[in-house]
């Protein structure tokens, strides 16, 4: 039987509670929060985005969200740079870049807005009053059992997709897959691809695999978009089901290809739980009081034969 869950809301972790982000003092009695996620119209976001909405308005807190049209660092700084401008109180991030949204988060943080960070973090952890994010490095595992379980002792390559370089969350996501698929000595792991978070380069890369190596048994795709383009690869290669693609993420469209066969398993997250408490450590973080440095949240594996009595984990393309 597949493992069903990993990382059950680790909270705590990293430097424990503090109740002060530093730089400039945050007004407390400000109302106003900042919510910039990694890209627009993408469902794990807009889950994140609906459920800060009604975390703020049910506190009494404004929140404007935004997103970059792309998972792309110069168009969420300049974004950044435009919130920051209007003296929220705190910012909620899901930055695109561990380490180019630093100097921007800074000069935030400086200005007397708190930092709190969703679903990506930055390297530097001097910046962020709070971190919340799946534990990926376990979801990466989770994704390896659940491969190796569904190809079972066949042997055969397989291929783990990794979006952009340098992003923490699928970085941790195939760090986690590449450690656990090592421990099954049937499968071989080919080198790790990059698809730039594109779809269309995600299906390329595997059509090119699937040429290259007949043997291919399994594919990872580290997230949403890398899922959906190995999908439509392994599709019109006549090949779905027969290679097994485990996908991360629970969006519609992800949710239907599991449903259809296109997809064999996902790994889905909890972003409703990442969106609610962000706003909570934004709000706390406004009023000096500790918030918890890190939490990590539960995710867990879905399949066709799973997937009806998990319904809850399935993503919301709108609010």
């Amino acid at each position: 039987m597949v493992v069903l869950a990993a990382g059950a809301l680790l909270a705590g972790c990293g430097s424990g509670q503090i109740g002060d982000g530093g730089g400039a003092a945050t007004d407390p009695g400000n109302k106003n929060l900042a919510l910039l996620t990694g890209m627009r119209g993408e469902p794990f976001y807009v889950s994140i985005e609906c459920a800060a909405k009604e975390a703020a308005a049910a506190a009494g807190y404004e929140l404007n969200a935004q997103a970059p049209e792309k998972f792309e660092q110069a168009e969420q700084a300049q974004l950044l740079n435009g919130v920051v401008s209007s003296r929220p109180g705190a910012v909620i991030i899901a930055p695109t870049d561990d380490k180019a949204l630093a100097t921007p988060l800074q000069q935030a943080k400086d200005n007397g807005v708190q930092v709190v960070e969703v679903d990506t973090a930055l390297e530097d952890r001097s910046i962020a009053v709070s971190s919340l994010s799946s534990d990926n490095h376990a979801g990466g595992v989770l994704a390896a059992q659940t491969l190796a379980e569904l190809v079972g002792d066949r042997p055969g390559s397989v291929l783990a997709l990794n979006t952009k370089a340098g992003t923490s969350t699928t970085d941790e996501r195939a760090r986690g897959f590449e450690e656990e698929i090592a421990k099954h000595p049937n499968l071989k792991l080919l080198p790790t691809q990059y698809t730039e978070n594109e779809p269309a380069t995600a299906a390329q890369i595997v059509s090119a695999t699937l040429a290259a190596n007949p043997d291919l048994v399994g594919v990872f795709g580290t997230n949403l978009n890398t899922g959906e383009g190995a999908g439509t690869a392994l599709a019109n290669a006549g090949r779905s089901g027969q290679v097994q693609l485990v996908g991360f993420d629970a969006s519609p469209k992800q949710v239907d290809d599991l449903r259809s066969g296109r997809v064999q398993a996902l790994i889905a997250q909890n972003p409703a739980e990442i969106g609610r408490e962000g706003v909570n450590r934004a709000i706390a973080a406004i009023k000096g009081e500790p918030v918890e440095r890190e939490t990590k949240t539960d995710m867990i594996a879905l399949t066709r034969d799973s997937m009806d009595q998990q319904a809850q984990h399935f993503y919301r393309a709108t609010c």
